[in-house]
């Protein structure tokens, strides 16, 4: 197992939610202990996830709350880090979807995009690297997307929120390389998750129509750039760079 012992946190993990149902089943496969924050699930089918990941031998501590708080992210690292004293890797995968021309978009639309799919990432950063200082030693990964990336029609807001992720982690990648800490990011093109629920059929048939894949991309084909990301030797000289499993819809 890659990840022994390790500890990591995820932002937006839970049973009913796509990557973040993926992303803490992988983690826990290659052996990692996990602090997940979760939000808007109902806490029964979460404790059913938690002991459905403790049987690959992994302990698990949840923390609800809105990750763009941060009374919610304070809490989240202070409970980690009493209970497994070191935090190895942080995983920000939480995200909201919504879709609007900008010439009709509302400015709370804006805003709440804004404190969930970046401010949060910046929240979870500032947390978290006195502790990934303090070890000498860190992985952050970043979950953009490829609309960060080129944008997209109705996706103004998710565009901007998730270019700004891109460019934070490149800042702290080069901020905190010297104390041993990787920044990277993963902008996945459109996943059968149920963020894509959300989006209208016509916006979904127009990217179909864009990708040299042409199909949406699953969870399963994701979640091992995580893993890859987080793991050594396999990350060690990956820091300030964004991946793309995204069909071809982006290519650098």
């Amino acid at each position: 197992m890659k990840l022994k012992g390790k500890v990591v946190v995820i932002t937006g993990a839970g049973p009913g939610l796509g990557m973040g149902r993926g992303f803490p089943i992988a983690f826990a496969k290659e052996g990692a202990n996990l602090s997940l924050n979760y939000y808007g699930e109902n806490k029964s089918t979460v404790e059913d996830f938690k002991d459905e990941l403790q049987k690959y031998g992994s302990e698990v501590i949840l923390k609800e709350g809105d990750i763009s708080n941060e009374e919610t992210v304070q809490q989240l690292v202070e409970s980690t880090i009493n209970k497994f004293g070191r935090i190895d890797v942080l995983l920000n995968n939480a995200a909201i979807s919504t879709q609007s021309l900008i010439k009709d978009m509302p400015t709370d639309m804006w805003d709440r995009m804004m404190e969930v799919n970046l401010k949060s990432v910046f929240l979870t950063t500032r947390y978290v690297i006195p502790q990934m200082i303090s070890q000498k030693h860190g992985r952050i990964i970043n979950i953009a997307s490829q609309i960060g990336q080129k944008g997209g029609v109705e996706h103004s807001h998710y565009a901007a929120a998730k270019a700004g992720v891109i460019g934070f982690t490149k800042s702290i990648a080069q901020e905190l390389g010297q104390s041993g800490i990787n920044a990277n990011c993963i902008a996945p093109g459109p996943i059968n998750t149920q963020l894509m629920a959300g989006v209208n059929e016509e916006w979904k048939t127009r990217k179909l129509n864009e990708l040299v894949v042409p199909r949406l991309g699953e969870v399963e084909e994701v979640v091992p750039t995580a893993i890859f990301l987080a793991s050594e030797p396999d990350g060690n000289i990956y820091t300030g760079q964004t991946l793309g499993p995204n069909c071809g819809d982006v290519m650098l």
